[in-house]
């Protein structure tokens, strides 16, 4: 395909001038963070494909494909766009293998979609563009990190472990790596520890940084440049925390204290849109201490989270997954719960129930495509 070229007619003499360039020729694509001018055009010599940049945000390019290909090139989003995933999990008095799926283009019930290496519960997820990943986990303790295709209903298989066997972690994920943060050791000791493990290729994840203190159900979001790690719980004496710690994906490091919750609260779902994260339900250790509390924090800024709706039924042990539009809050435990509960991101608001779980279940972990 040719560039466009957008020229002026000089009516006395007759001649056409050229006023803008033709297309960038390169052997490779542009990148986000090429840092062209809107409306660049961009064609690759190599594969054919011709691309307009449609958004020139500094180190956020997004070129669309206005070749015969379907790929454009935009910065890493961690939401999904098509499904939640629901895996692990306690229900039934009994530890679960199932990994379940429902729908974020329609609301209804999730549906039994393939099964973990190992049954167990209160363990986290991290996703890829292609596959699903749940880490650790009680079977009592586990370091397992199972990974599974969102392409095709097939099981979970084993590709690398945790640097420690622990449960209640809290999960994130980048373009590149999946992340999990805190949790509770073998010896039944709270841990700070920031796993990172990479999603290019199989195995271990790596010990990469501490969050401020050490704490156990927590929960987890993701912006495009940091981890947030929310709530928890201590042990010994056993002390639930209000804590929001933030650690940089772009290097290797330690998380810091940057914000509060509106209470002392452990096991809420994180969800999160590009711009805010949100801790939904929980528990506070007090009577009557289960919340339907939705809270949320701003990500341009350290401040503390904001009370900004309800879920259907106050629950705690409850995860999330995020749509591009909508999070989505799962299971929970006073007794047992199969809610599905989606909240709106574009305004704040109530959650409302759109759909079931196969099975009352909690401790579960949350993914999305």
């Amino acid at each position: 395909m040719s560039g466009i070229v957008a020229s002026n007619f000089n009516e006395s003499s007759g001649v056409v001038a050229a006023s803008a360039a033709g297309p960038t020729i390169s052997a490779s694509d542009p990148t986000i963070s090429t840092n062209a001018t809107l409306g660049t055009q961009w064609a690759n010599s190599t594969s054919g494909e011709f691309y307009v940049c449609t958004d020139a945000t500094e180190d956020a390019n997004i070129w669309t494909n206005v070749g015969s290909g379907e790929d454009n090139i935009a910065p890493y989003v961690f939401q999904g766009t098509n499904y939640g995933f629901c895996g692990g999990g306690y229900g039934g008095g009994a530890r679960l293998n199932v990994i379940e799926r429902y729908s974020f283009s329609s609301d209804g019930n999730a549906a039994d979609y393939a099964d973990l290496t190992v049954s167990r519960d209160a363990l986290s997820g991290s996703k890829s563009a292609t596959y699903g990943y749940c880490a650790g986990g009680e079977t009592p303790k586990s370091n397992v990190i199972d990974k599974f295709p969102f392409a095709s209903a097939s099981n979970a298989t084993d590709v690398g472990d945790l640097t420690v066997a622990r449960s209640k972690s809290a999960g994130h994920s980048t373009e590149t790596h999946g992340y999990a943060s805190g949790g509770m050791n073998a010896s039944g000791a709270h841990s700070n520890v920031i796993d990172k493990h990479s999603l290019s290729s199989d195995g271990n994840s790596s010990d990469v940084g501490d969050l401020s203190s050490g704490r156990a159900y927590v929960s987890g979001t993701s912006s495009s440049d940091y981890g947030y790690t929310a709530g928890g719980i201590q042990y010994g004496p056993e002390v639930r925390v209000n804590t929001i710690d933030k650690f940089s994906f772009s290097s290797d490091g330690n998380g810091s204290d940057i914000a509060d919750l509106l209470a002392v609260i452990d096991t809420t779902a994180g969800t999160c849109s590009t711009t805010h994260g949100y801790a939904s339900g929980g528990y506070s250790g007090a009577p009557a201490s289960m919340t339907n509390v939705i809270q949320k924090y701003t990500f341009a800024s350290d401040n503390n989270s904001t009370d900004v709706g309800n879920l259907t039924v106050a629950r705690a042990n409850v995860s999330g997954t995020s749509s591009t539009t909508h999070g989505y809050t799962h299971g929970g435990w006073t007794s047992y719960f199969n809610e599905i509960d989606k909240h709106a991101f574009a305004s704040d608001g109530d959650a409302s129930d759109v759909g079931d779980l196969t099975a009352a279940k909690y401790n579960t972990a949350g993914t999305e495509y």
